[in-house]
Parts: structure tokens; sequence; C-alpha cells
């Protein structure tokens, strides 16, 4: 389940065209530029990933601090950055990018966020139904430790922590018409948690007091199971959590006992790596389709001359895709996987004005 694989930065600006890796543009006056980032900075073990980034020693660590350096986010969503209570990695990340790495100048974040997630909580369970209640298949999302796979949201701007709305929690059976396998679960589909890491209602005040919601996730990649589908349901179903929670459904209950959807008419970007593309890949394409479409979303269709050139020079599955290549956010196998995908959205609210979007590729 370690994935160590090139992934993109997918940004938009908030208030041109996707540039190349040595000519990103500035935001235009007043905008805003959120990102999303999987950066694949989890480690095997705990406190792993807290050292990696502390002692900076690895290529793959500093290309990421180089990255984030050079795009230059004002809000990002960060995946695959190890969760620990104490938050040491989130802190060291912090350190790290005010260093700057590889020519491009150091960037502080003096506003940060992260919670608990489901990866590597030990459920009590057999939900891989191996007849063991223990190992990474039977936590709550999958993951060999507490934390594992975590997310963080990284800031110029102030978090309102307070305001969170968490639903780590929160009963996959809970959700109307779910595609929950309870033949596959048994007794264990009704306690089982829809989300593979969490889905957070964050809201970050914008320096004009405005409220901007990060509805951030990081859905199962919709593979690793068999005929059941277990992954590819659980995928759609998380990716659909937020096409529900946009429509106003009453459905579902916050970590804090709180029902319904959101957030009322207040400003938001839908933030992940959702791991679905629209239109290839292994996925069910019709929650991230539903997701697309609705009338709450804004897709600006991020692209990049990188991916574009990426899909045309390695062939493979990538000559068979039906979505535009520019708009790739992950680069896997060619040959024997399914090749370059649109996995990671950065999606703004309807009657958000958006000056620019891209793709860091």
């Amino acid at each position: 389940m370690t994935r160590m694989i090139p992934r993109a930065l997918c940004a938009l600006l908030l208030t041109a065209g996707a540039a190349r890796a040595q000519d990103v543009a500035p935001p235009a006056p007043g905008a805003i530029r959120v990102a999303t980032f999987n950066a694949s900075l989890s480690r095997s073990g705990a406190g792993m990933a807290w050292r990696a980034l502390a002692e900076a020693r690895t290529g793959q660590v500093k290309a990421v601090a180089q990255i984030i350096q050079t795009v230059r986010p004002d809000i990002l969503l960060v995946q695959e950055l190890d969760h620990d209570p104490e938050g040491l990695a989130l802190a060291a990340l912090q350190d790290l990018l005010r260093a700057g790495q590889g020519g491009a100048a150091g960037i502080d974040y003096p506003h940060a966020f992260a919670g608990p997630v489901n990866t590597g909580v030990p459920s009590g369970l057999d939900l891989s139904r191996d007849g063991d209640i223990v190992g990474p298949g039977d936590a709550w999302g999958w993951g060999v430790f507490p934390g594992q796979y975590g997310m963080a949201v990284l800031s110029r701007f102030a978090i309102d922590a307070g305001a969170l709305r968490s639903f780590q929690m929160l009963p996959w059976a809970a959700m109307p018409d779910a595609l929950l396998p309870r033949d596959f679960y048994g007794d264990a589909a009704d306690a089982l948690r829809l989300s593979s890491k969490s889905h957070w209602d964050l809201p970050v005040v914008l320096p004009d007091g405005r409220r901007l919601h990060l509805l951030a996730s990081h859905p199962t990649p919709p593979v690793f199971d068999g005929a059941e589908d277990r992954n590819g349901r659980r995928n759609h179903d998380e990716i659909r959590f937020w096409t529900d929670y946009l429509s106003g459904a009453d459905w579902m209950v916050d970590d804090a006992g709180r029902a319904g959807g959101g957030p009322d008419g207040d400003a938001f970007v839908v933030l992940g790596d959702l791991n679905a593309d629209p239109l290839d890949g292994d996925g069910r394409h019709a929650g991230i389709a539903g997701l697309l479409a609705h009338p709450r979303v804004q897709d600006p269709g991020p692209e990049s001359l990188g991916a574009a050139e990426a899909a045309t020079h390695q062939g493979g599955d990538n000559a068979l895709h039906h979505g535009a290549p520019a708009r790739d956010t992950a680069d896997w196998n060619d040959r024997k996987g399914p090749g370059n995908l649109r996995v990671d959205f950065a999606l703004p609210s309807a009657a958000l004005q958006v000056t620019g979007a891209g793709v860091f590729w």
C-alpha cells in the first residue's frame, strides 16, 4: 500500500492556465491560491515521517518542499503526511518549508491543522475477513499504525479549528442507498466507518473576514480488493458524501453530534486526492462525476504541459484514455496499471471567481 509515486500539485486562484515548472506565475492581485498535494510523506513506522522531515536528508523530502515553495499556495491541503498526536511531523514540515530548497525561497505557514484519521486505528473487527482482527486490513482505514497516510492543512491565514466539522466516525451504513457490501463484511457492516481517513469541513478566515470552508478528504483507492469491490464501493461513497453534504442532506452526523450538511451559503473548496478519475481508471466513475456536476461546484479544469507530455511519451494505457491527458495529476504504471489519471481536485464553490488554475507536474 505504500506508494512512492510521482504526484502533481493541483492549485487554483480564487477572486492562467498552467505554467512550466520553472515559470509559475504569481497570483492576480487580491487572489488567494488554494492547492492540494499528495506529498507521499508517509513512512512504514510511527515517527519515521517526523524524523525524515526533521533531518531533511532525502531527495524526496527536499523535492516536496521545493515544489510547495515554487507554487507558493496560500492554503494547502497535504495528504499522506503521517499524523501524530503531538503534531511533530506537521511542525517539522513547517520548519522545513521556512528554509529555501533548491533555489526556491522559504515560505512560512503560521497556521496549521492536523486531526486524527481512521488509517491504522484498530477496529477490533475482522474487516479483512481472514479470520483475525489484527493487521492493517482490520483497521478502520488501511494502515499499519494509527495516523499513517494522514492529512494536514497549512495556511497563511487563520484557521478556525473550533468550528471544524469532522466526520471521522460516521458509519458507512448511515448513508442512504450506500454501496456497502454487506455480504462481505457480515456482522461488521453496520460498524464500519465511511471515511478511510476522515472528512473535514474546516473554515479558514480570509484577510477580509470572510470564511472559506475547506472540504477535505482522501478516499481509499478503488483497488486492492476482490470481486466484492469493497474499496471501489467505499471510494465511490466517500466522494458521494460531499455531493450529499453540499445538497443539504440530513443523514450525516459529525463527530460532535451535529446533523446535516453544509456549509450554508459560505464559500468553499472541495480539496483532496479523491483517488477517482471521472473517465478513466478502475474506480466507479459515477461518484466523482456526480460531484463535478453538482450545481454548487465549479470545475476549473486545471492543466499542465508536463502531464500532456508524459502521457504522450509514456504511451501504454495512456493511449486508451478518454480524459484530457493535460489534466492528469498522478503518474501510475503505464503497462500493467491504469496509467496517468486525474485524481486530485480543487473544486471551488460556483459563486467564487477563479482567476487561474493549474497542475504543477
